[in-house]
């Protein structure tokens, strides 16, 4: 009986596609792995890439391998939330899950660029939330991509040579967080997501929950 009310009173709403972005080596991807295990609502966007799979990613899990003729077909369908080529490699949002997942009160988190996120924003503005993730200086920038070692040295230069570009759009976004401690800049995530989750307008259900509290007064 007592879950039976609660579900009564539980407000449906609109899910959010909340977006992290970030210089490679910032730390969005730690941020997003974490966000995804503390909260069950929270849903990853996969995207579909052209890149080559590394050792320790597995296709529909990390991202959807495709080739790049598929990938064209999929832009020229309209398939695609949101697509951007990054260090040669093609990348997009595959647009139907996401929509199901708004529209089932599930949140999306992206792990995409500027490039993608202008795009989304264009799309779904009313949708979309924006944080952008700052290292603490350049030098622990560059410790952290040696510390992954997945690239070579060229590779590392190549993405500190682009950090400055990505790092010139931090304006366009909703918020940004400076991530010098990995746990303080996930608290600063949830917090975010929190505030964003009780906006009135995401709210679907809210009209019909103030007119049952209206009609016992």
């Amino acid at each position: 009986m007592a879950r039976a009310r609660r579900s009564q009173n539980k407000i449906a709403r609109r899910g959010l596609m909340f977006v992290l972005s970030s210089p490679s080596g910032a730390g969005k991807t730690t941020l997003s792995r974490l966000l995804l295990r503390a909260d069950r609502n929270v849903e990853l966007s996969i995207s579909v890439t052209t890149r080559p799979k590394r050792p320790d990613e597995v296709n529909g899990c990390d991202y959807h391998f495709i080739d790049r003729a598929r990938f064209d077909t999929m832009v020229a369908k309209g398939e695609l939330l949101e697509w951007a080529e990054v260090f040669g490699h093609h990348y997009g949002t595959p647009r139907s899950p996401v929509i199901k997942a708004l529209q089932a009160g599930r949140d999306v988190l992206f792990d995409i660029d500027w490039q993608g996120t202008q795009q989304l924003r264009e799309r779904a503005p009313t949708d979309l939330v924006s944080v952008f993730v700052l290292p603490p200086s350049v030098t622990e920038l560059e410790r952290r991509l040696k510390s992954r070692a997945q690239d070579s040295k060229t590779v590392i230069g190549s993405r500190m040579a682009k950090a400055a570009g990505e790092m010139s759009h931090w304006p366009e976004y909703d918020y940004v967080i400076v991530n010098r401690d990995k746990t303080k800049a996930f608290a600063e995530v949830r917090a975010i997501l929190a505030a964003e989750r009780l906006k009135r307008e995401r709210q679907a259900g809210l009209s019909d929950f103030v007119r049952r509290l209206q009609a016992k007064l």
